[in-house]
């Protein structure tokens, strides 16, 4: 036979809205903290948004899967970057690849200031629980 408590008394469950919120600010934190830490703390950052995602709800668990999803397309363009300045690179050696490695360099600049801006703004998103 179950009991159920009387209606004056709180019942806590998990399930929140509160739920992950933490992982994703820390997660939209050190994303941030990408570009001066040479993009050591972006790896700790997308353990963070995996980790944390299991236990999160509601506008949280959008914010962690578009920090997971933002950290591999940044990832996959960034190693396209560098496929093309390597080759650009070698390219250089006849002249006609020096347009193309200051260009393909300006990329992956862009690609970087991009991905520091959008963490910017999830991290705004977040704190005005909103969704990314």
């Amino acid at each position: 036979m179950t009991s159920t408590p009387p209606r004056d008394e709180p019942v806590f469950r998990s399930g929140g809205s509160e739920d992950g919120k933490v992982a994703a600010i820390l997660a939209w934190g050190l994303y941030i903290l990408s570009i001066p830490s040479a993009n050591v703390l972006v790896l700790i950052g997308l353990v963070i948004a995996y980790a944390g995602r299991s236990s999160a709800t509601g506008v949280a668990l959008e914010h962690l899967n578009a920090q997971i999803r933002l950290f591999w397309s940044v990832f996959w363009w960034t190693i396209a970057c560098w496929i093309a300045i390597a080759i650009s690179a070698l390219a250089s050696i006849i002249v006609i690849g020096i347009p193309f490695l200051l260009f393909f360099l300006l990329v992956w600049f862009l690609i970087s200031v991009w991905f520091t801006v959008k963490s910017i703004f999830g991290l705004i998103a977040l704190l005005g629980d909103r969704a990314p």
